[in-house]
């Protein structure tokens, strides 16, 4: 086992027991201050935290932002390392985050990782996968989670340029499809509260474009149609979740304005 690191790791969680034990196993030789944030599961991912030598904490689930906002609070150490409950970081990518701290300090303040998706069958991410990279090591005196309820990112301090790793983490987003859209109608719920929050509205007439929109932008931009059938079918679940996202923002607008409306007109007499 190699020494740990002057880091610390972090995860968010609830209901992860069928995943959480290979995220924990990946990272748990880089540190000696592995915490776990969960939100309230029924199904033992706690216990399996614990297990592997996690420190798990309660909180209600205020959001994206503010959970992992919390979770960075808890941690010792100045650097830290995010991972998600469905993410495996490989281990040449566990070797390149030693490598930063052989000397010292990593050169740069905060380093982007490559995340890419895994579906079901997949033993690797595909070599034309699309892949995002997000800030998700980095000092925390150089850069916290927005505060946002559905944006999931670190926000830099002026004048911070992160660095960018090589290898990607593997992400296992999709535990089949009708979990997968589960999880994004749920998501869409706290987008169109934020969008409410933040005072945006979105034309109405996008209602009838975001779905067809977003399926091209998920199969063609984001390279799902590399994946065949499957990828077909993650990109049809995707824009049907973006199309959620303006119906119920367009459905909380207009309940919200008939509310008013019965509001302002007058009462009945309580004779």
């Amino acid at each position: 086992m190699n020494a740990a690191l002057p880091l610390s790791v972090f995860i968010i969680a609830k209901d992860e027991a069928d995943r959480i034990g290979d995220t924990i196993r990946a990272v748990r030789d880089l540190t000696d201050d592995l915490v776990v944030v969960d939100s309230g599961s029924t199904d033992g991912t706690q216990s399996i935290a614990e297990a592997l030598g996690a420190r798990v904490i309660f909180n209600p689930w205020p959001g994206y932002g503010p959970q992992k906002r919390f979770a960075e609070e808890q941690c010792r150490y100045d650097w830290l390392l995010n991972v998600d409950a469905d993410e495996v970081v490989p281990p040449p990518l566990a070797a390149e985050i030693r490598a930063l701290f052989s000397t010292s300090e990593p050169p740069r303040p905060a380093y982007k990782l490559g995340i890419a998706e895994i579906f079901p069958g997949e033993e690797k991410p595909h070599p034309w996968a699309y892949t995002l990279w997000p800030v998700r090591l980095y000092r925390k005196d150089k850069g916290r989670y927005s505060p946002s309820l559905v944006h999931d990112r670190v926000d830099l301090a002026p004048g911070v340029k992160p660095g960018r790793l090589k290898t990607v983490i593997h992400h296992y987003s999709v535990r089949s499809l009708g979990d997968q859209l589960d999880k994004l109608n749920r998501y869409s719920d706290q987008q169109a509260r934020d969008l409410e929050l933040r005072g945006i509205e979105i034309p109405t007439w996008r209602i009838f474009f975001e779905l067809p929109a977003n399926f091209l932008k998920a199969y063609i931009g984001r390279r799902h149609f590399v994946r065949g059938v499957y990828g077909f079918l993650t990109a049809m679940n995707y824009a049907i979740s973006r199309h959620l996202r303006v119906a119920k923002h367009y459905e909380r607008r207009k309940l919200a304005k008939a509310g008013e409306g019965r509001a302002a007109a007058p009462g009945r007499a309580p004779w």
